[in-house]
């Protein structure tokens, strides 16, 4: 057999044997949902809708965020689950998503398995907020008066292990203090009674809790980061005043566990693009985040499975499940 013949029988049988070689990549045919499980206005959506416009400009179809609060991100979570595994139907969520078995432990799905990490998006910490009207002035001064008086400030919380709770938990256990929680529904709530006067703290995610610093709302006491955020380069770290509590915020996006790979991989190259243009970058920056991550599905998977052994070990008996 000439060369010439050997080549082309070969290349048959590679295109017989691989046919998704010869398949474009998927795209979708109508608009992809984005849930989300919090209020609007806090961090996760303002995220969702930015990711979501970006998003848009790399595929056919528009991204339409839709906000389904409820459960401690269980009905969100549920809805995405249960949708057709198609790509059409995705999940925005944060670190709190580490703690949903431990909040919900008799929910209608386990969300390790039911759902499938598709990137994760970026990663910032928590910023420490106190009220303009509180009398401390830096985070060892609120220590020392909730510790000469236990029990007498309080704090605001979106409860069931969302990330407000979380931060706020580490820091009051590093600290060895006791404050009240006061749950709010989102932490764009928690945030107007924190500037109302009417709250003394508030642990929020750097991509809203910058702003708030910023516009003058509360007062930003440390970051939860390893080290200063450049957000916020004169406000500490808990590190820097003594405190083991770090802890950084990722944000992700999850489809439902048996949507094909391929799809995975077609929502990330979009998610990739989108993140990584100058634009964008400058914009999270703005908004509090330290880095932009945009990994692939299998090392996003990886990444949250590890983060639900760690949370799931540090907070199992300090969170009361949802009743």
């Amino acid at each position: 057999m000439s060369l010439r013949r050997i080549l082309l029988a070969g290349l048959a049988a590679f295109a017989l044997a691989s046919p998704a070689a010869a398949q474009a990549p998927w795209q979708p045919d109508r608009p992809i949902r984005l849930v989300v499980p919090f209020a609007a206005g806090g961090a996760t959506d303002v995220g969702a809708r930015v990711l979501a416009e970006a998003m848009s400009a790399h595929l056919p179809q528009p991204i339409v965020v839709e906000n389904r609060v409820g459960g401690a991100g269980i009905v969100a979570s549920e809805v995405v689950a249960r949708a057709a595994p198609d790509g059409h139907t995705l999940l925005i969520n944060n670190t709190s998503h580490s703690v949903l078995r431990l909040v919900v432990p008799n929910a209608p799905i386990d969300v390790t398995t039911a759902l499938s990490a598709v990137s994760i998006l970026s990663e910032m910490p928590m910023v420490m907020l106190v009220a303009n009207n509180h009398p401390a002035r830096d985070v060892r001064g609120f220590i020392s008066m909730a510790r000469a008086a236990p029990g007498r400030f309080d704090y605001g919380s979106t409860g069931g292990g969302g990330t407000l709770q979380m931060a706020a938990l580490l820091f009051l256990n590093a600290a060895g203090l006791q404050l009240n929680e006061i749950p709010y529904r989102g932490g764009a709530p928690a945030t107007l009674d924190l500037a109302a006067g009417r709250i003394a703290m508030v642990f929020d995610v750097a991509l809203t809790g910058v702003q708030t610093a910023r516009g003058g709302q509360a007062r930003a006491f440390a970051v939860t980061s390893a080290g200063r955020s450049p957000a916020l380069p004169d406000v500490p770290s808990l590190r820097e005043v003594g405190l083991d509590a770090e802890m950084n915020v990722w944000q992700a996006i999850f489809t439902a566990s048996a949507t094909p790979a391929p799809v995975k991989a077609a929502l990330q190259r979009a998610i990739a693009a989108a993140m990584g243009t100058e634009a964008m970058a400058r914009r999270m920056a703005e908004l509090g985040a330290d880095r932009i991550v945009a990994n692939t599905p299998e090392e996003a998977q990886r990444y949250v499975s590890a983060e639900v052994a760690r949370w799931e070990a540090l907070l199992r008996d300090r969170i009361t499940p949802a009743r």
